[in-house]
């Protein structure tokens, strides 16, 4: 081989490695993936402004519960999956009790605002363990099984005390992937999720402040006196009560 030829054969080897390592890079960081982040990014967009709706009383919550679980039944599940960087999820420890909140930052992509109007997370659950039971203030929130098996039970909120709660079960079934639950001040507004599986994780959206006042959780004992017509006297307990009984 001539020194031309050899120069000629580094260049292109050279060449074709930068290429492959570009590649790799590019793999590695999703780029390439990125045809799937539009599609995603247009079903988050769909939820904020359903959320814009919902705060801006364009909605009832009643009439947004039933477009944001008909809109969760619609997502592409890997494509989800990849946008919220799923592996680096599933790397997070499990909690001793209770579901594990993870909290991260959708990607940014052209198009998605980057001031959502809802909060979101995913909570991760091992085998046994509750999103405990708990009740709603001043919020609407929706949940879709991302991986796993769940048994998820559902409660109207019908009458409140300082001590007690009374309540009457709306929904008691299992939950698979790619189902969707949702509550609102009016509708299911308690609810109790276990992981039945191995383990599982739930996307969870949340948007606050619908009026005037506080959001928040109300956590209560679901287990209580049983009253006519189905209805329950459920006790107001403290989070630390709540993840001891059922965490």
């Amino acid at each position: 081989m001539t020194d031309l030829s050899r120069r000629q054969f580094s260049k292109q080897t050279v060449s074709a490695l930068l290429t492959y390592s570009l590649l790799e890079t590019l793999f590695g960081r999703d780029m390439l993936g990125a045809e799937i982040k539009p599609v995603t990014a247009q079903w988050i967009k769909d939820l904020h402004e359903m959320g814009v709706d919902l705060k801006g009383k364009k909605l009832t919550p009643v009439q947004w519960q039933q477009k944001v679980e008909a809109l969760m039944a619609k997502v592409n599940m890997p494509d989800l999956l990849k946008f919220i960087d799923f592996e680096k999820r599933e790397a997070v420890p499990f909690r001793d009790k209770g579901e594990r909140s993870i909290r991260f930052k959708f990607p940014e992509v052209e198009g998605l605002p980057t001031n959502l109007v809802f909060g979101h997370q995913v909570f991760k659950l091992k085998k046994g363990q509750s999103v405990v039971p708990h009740g709603h203030n001043n919020m609407a929130t929706a949940f879709l099984i991302l991986k796993g098996d769940f048994h998820g039970r559902l409660y109207d909120r019908l009458e409140d005390s300082d001590d007690f709660m009374i309540i009457r079960p709306t929904i008691d079934q299992k939950f698979k992937v790619g189902e969707a639950s949702s509550i609102s001040d009016v509708k299911d507004n308690v609810h109790w999720f276990e992981a039945t599986g191995k383990e599982g994780y739930i996307f969870n959206i949340h948007v606050l402040n619908l009026k005037e006042g506080l959001s928040g959780r109300v956590y209560i004992d679901p287990k209580g006196e049983k009253l006519d017509g189905g209805r329950i006297k459920a006790r107001r307990i403290d989070a630390g009560e709540a993840i001891k009984l059922y965490g």
